[in-house]
């Protein structure tokens, strides 16, 4: 995921939301409405503090992209700081911070969002100003021309020079053959070098409109009255051309697909992926399921046989991607730890994978890791924040309705039901392996013409 503007003090709060006492939600629903220009906006009451988490959700990421013009939304993410006619450059995050609030906004595949968390009675300063940009933004050259710079050193940072981010970037290129997430989140160097302000304008107009866009709130107001105010300055912004849905199907994947990279780095890495379906599939809650069970803690099984018991890895991963747009990879990584080979944390990797085809997992550890994703859930739902995020997440997947039943189905997942995903999405003939061996600096420098 690529991210942008993240702060100290934005930590700091959030941190303070999320320790808060009492669920979100529960014994109230959010006050639910859609504007006649197709804005979907969703108001949850909290008193709990005198703080309101305001995020504004657009159904755009590098998913809605084309090939040449990669890393447009994440750009534009950008750029949303950039100014308009009524607030210039910068004076959007000024006026918040001198309101005592913190803001930030991230790109995925699928979305970006922007939120603010501020003290409650600044709530209308955040109202006017994220409607403001939803229609106003300038787009000024010479700031695209400075903030160019900003995301090509942000993509050296995160990826070219972040061993992690380049081999997952590099997997994922071979993984999928035609689906755009394909293609990384804050797009390929060359893209972002030559992106036009014309191009940039166009993605503005196409996706920045209120029927593509969903605006959650949570804290202390009164919803009614708040919704009052979010009409008043959301009405007029009209309704847009209904954006471009993307149609591409992955085609099934007939063969492993393997890739070795050499980078410098500390240490070498090994990624495998499984293309795996999404929240719309039944399968959906027991491979969430299994990313607890591999990967949630010290205990899990990854962490508790490559590291603690083969000491054959520093770190071992797995996960799954319940919440996106469309089918994509459930991930297995680890670091081999020095002295040991990648091939051999390969192939411990692979026989864990083996396993969960070949043995039931113990009624002690699955019920383990659905207390585990029980928790993490209704603590998310405890910060108002990530509580707001939550929601806006569920909304944007088929509606907030759908919250209620995440941890029902969880707990009806088997043991019978984790094995038959296991043999069903990891087949030998579906992985992904890429590999990241490193290199001396000398080795990796690029060749003197």
């Amino acid at each position: 995921m690529a991210t942008s503007r993240s702060s100290l003090n934005a930590f700091v709060l959030v941190l303070a939301l999320a320790v808060s006492c009492g669920p979100l939600w529960g014994a109230t629903d959010p006050l639910e409405a859609t504007l006649d220009n197709g804005l979907r906006v969703l108001l949850l009451e909290d008193h709990r503090s005198p703080i309101v988490s305001f995020q504004v959700w657009y159904r755009v990421g590098s998913r809605n992209e084309l090939p040449g013009a990669t890393g447009l939304s994440h750009f534009l993410e950008h750029m949303m700081f950039k100014g308009t006619a009524a607030y210039g450059p910068g004076v959007y995050a000024r006026l918040v911070e001198q309101n005592g609030g913190q803001d930030n906004a991230f790109t995925t595949a699928d979305h970006t969002a922007y939120y603010v968390n501020i003290a409650a009675d600044k709530v209308d300063l955040v109202i006017t100003l994220e409607a403001d940009r939803m229609r106003n933004l300038l787009l000024n050259p010479k700031e695209i021309d400075a903030e160019r710079q900003v995301v090509m050193e942000e993509r050296r940072m995160r990826t070219e020079d972040d061993p992690q981010g380049f081999l997952g970037e590099e997997l994922a290129s071979i993984a999928f053959k035609a689906h755009p997430y394909r293609w990384p989140i804050i797009g390929w160097m060359e893209d972002i070098r030559r992106l036009t302000p014309e191009e940039l304008r166009a993605h503005y107009v196409t996706y920045y409109v209120p029927n593509n866009a969903v605006l959650v709130a949570a804290g202390d107001f009164k919803a009614p009255e708040l919704l009052e105010k979010i009409k008043r300055a959301f009405s007029p912004i009209p309704r847009g051309v209904d954006p471009p849905p993307v149609r591409t199907l992955e085609p099934s994947q007939n063969g492993e697909r393997r890739i070795t990279v050499k980078k410098e780095a500390r240490l070498p890495l090994v990624y495998i992926g499984y293309p795996v379906p999404n929240f719309r599939s039944a399968d959906a809650y027991a491979l969430d399921l299994l990313s607890t069970i591999l990967s949630e803690g010290r205990s899990s099984r990854l962490y508790r046989r490559l590291v603690y018991e083969q000491q054959v890895a520093l770190n071992a991963d797995g996960e799954y991607s319940y919440f996106s747009a469309e089918a994509n990879l459930f991930w297995f990584s680890a670091t081999p730890l020095p002295g040991h080979s990648v091939e051999a944390v390969e192939k411990a990797l692979l026989h864990e994978i083996d396993r969960l085809k070949t043995e039931p997992v113990s009624d002690t550890e699955l019920e383990r890791a659905k207390n585990q994703v029980e928790a993490a859930f209704v603590f998310r739902q405890d910060s108002i924040h990530r509580g707001a995020s939550l929601l806006a997440r569920f909304e944007l997947i088929g509606g907030w309705r759908l919250l209620s039943k995440f941890v029902p189905a969880i707990r009806a997942v088997t043991a019978q039901d984790l094995q038959r995903v296991a043999r069903n999405y990891f087949p030998d003939h579906r992985r992904n392996i890429g590999v990241l061996l490193p290199v001396q600096a000398a080795d990796s420098a690029s060749p003197k013409p």
